[in-house]
């Protein structure tokens, strides 16, 4: 019910369905993905998507270090520069594009980051992603992938930040490319959002390619 009001609220009614959400969630604690494995599952998924857009290449929405392709309807948008306090930082990579699920009717974000250089290694980039998030972590587990021709490292994890009503799934994949490392990242509202989101996020993930 949450989710649905959520997906139909306007900006001002938001701060008020979270609240109910935190009242009234539920404590039941879900267990991660395991990313080892599955590779057919998880090729089943991204060839059940509708695909829409790409996003990547020069005069695409975000300008990447590489391209990939969109589910339907998911609407990618550059992250603004804050005079401020600039982009936002997360261990070793930068905040550059936000690809938001809502148009399609889910609550949530496929991230970009990017940062670092050719030679950094992918896994260590992925740990201090992890190591930097502010919110608590449990169940965390890492596995080698690919992100279309490039090797890459995966991890899910339990985010159990203290403001969330339950533990919810989110995952992120690194991996390494000339012009530097590239962070996907997919969390969702919660666990029932990330999983719907996954086949978005797998296709992407295997659709990936110099941009």
């Amino acid at each position: 019910m949450v989710r649905g009001l959520l997906r139909g609220a306007g900006a001002g009614l938001v701060p008020a369905v979270l609240a109910m959400a935190v009242l009234t969630g539920c404590s039941a604690e879900p267990e991660p993905d395991r990313p080892a494995g599955g590779a057919k599952a998880a090729k089943s998924a991204a060839e059940s998507v509708t695909k829409g857009g790409t996003v990547g290449a020069a005069g695409s929405a975000c300008a990447l270090p590489v391209s990939f392709d969109l589910a339907a309807n998911w609407k990618p948008e550059a992250v603004k520069n804050d005079p401020a306090f600039g982009l936002p930082k997360q261990g070793l990579v930068t905040l550059v594009c936000e690809i938001d699920a809502k148009p399609a009717g889910n609550i949530g974000f496929l991230r970009v980051w990017t940062g670092g250089g050719s030679g950094d290694d992918a896994r260590k980039a992925l740990e201090a992603f992890v190591a930097a998030e502010a919110n608590s972590r449990d169940k965390v587990a890492y596995s080698a992938t690919k992100a279309g021709e490039y090797a890459a490292a995966e991890v899910t994890y339990l985010n159990t930040g203290e403001f969330l009503d339950a533990p919810k799934k989110e995952r992120a994949l690194a991996f390494t490319t000339p012009r530097g490392v590239v962070v996907l990242h997919l969390g969702g509202f919660d666990s029932q959002e990330h999983e719907e989101m996954l086949p978005a996020y797998e296709l992407a993930k295997r659709s990936v390619r110099g941009a």
